[in-house]
């Protein structure tokens, strides 16, 4: 399947908790966000969005702008710092306690894999809910179509992307949506509030 990149997003004001540094909190022992960039130990480079003390040392760093602008702001944020030959990126919320290798090992085979559904290459590959939602931000995409729904919702903004949304973004992409039917918990559970947390850690149990 070749390299990729990873951008994990760790802003956002979780007012829902708080407004704690919800990355930090710890799922099984370990902050969130430092599960998350654990899933992705082979991706080269690897970007987390937002703040972090401590890092590991080959995790690039980088903001939004402007700081709390949204996960549109820093997802574009995480795009920029990509190396100039990166083909595919993982686009991952910081707050996924119950992501694994494995699982992203199933979106890198969903972006590749061709059915008779599309006869063109998807733009993206990401988990759906039990209901069927899309978890955008639990997700594998190809960096140039993302990046070119990058600059044209940036476009129709005036040339900000300060609380865009990501539907908005993902708007027009081609996006295969995938069931998880692995092993273990749902790897696109995410965290938004202290109940979520609680959740989470009797499945990292």
């Amino acid at each position: 399947m070749g390299t990729y990149a990873a951008v994990v997003l760790a802003g956002g004001a979780a007012r829902r908790m708080g407004g704690v540094d919800k990355p930090a909190l710890a799922v099984g022992g370990r902050p969130m966000r430092d599960r998350v960039l654990a899933a992705v130990a082979d991706a080269e480079p690897r970007i987390l969005v937002g703040w972090a003390d401590p890092v590991p040392s080959e995790v690039r760093v980088t903001r939004e702008e402007p700081p709390g602008g949204g996960p549109v702001a820093a997802a574009a944020a995480g795009l920029a710092l990509l190396d100039a030959g990166a083909t595919t990126v993982a686009l991952l919320a910081a707050d996924l306690p119950l992501l694994t290798r494995n699982a992203i090992g199933v979106l890198r085979r969903a972006l590749d894999k061709p059915d008779g559904d599309h006869a063109r290459a998807v733009d993206g590959a990401c988990f759906v809910d039990d209901d069927g939602r899309r978890q955008s931000l639990c997700g594998m995409w190809r960096v140039s179509p993302l990046r070119a729904a990058v600059d044209r919702l940036a476009a129709a903004r005036g040339g900000t992307l300060a609380g865009a949304s990501v539907r908005a973004l993902l708007d027009g992409l081609t996006v295969r949506e995938v069931a998880w039917a692995g092993e273990g918990p749902p790897p696109w559970f995410d965290c938004d509030t202290d109940q979520d947390v609680h959740r989470a850690e009797e499945w990292a149990r």
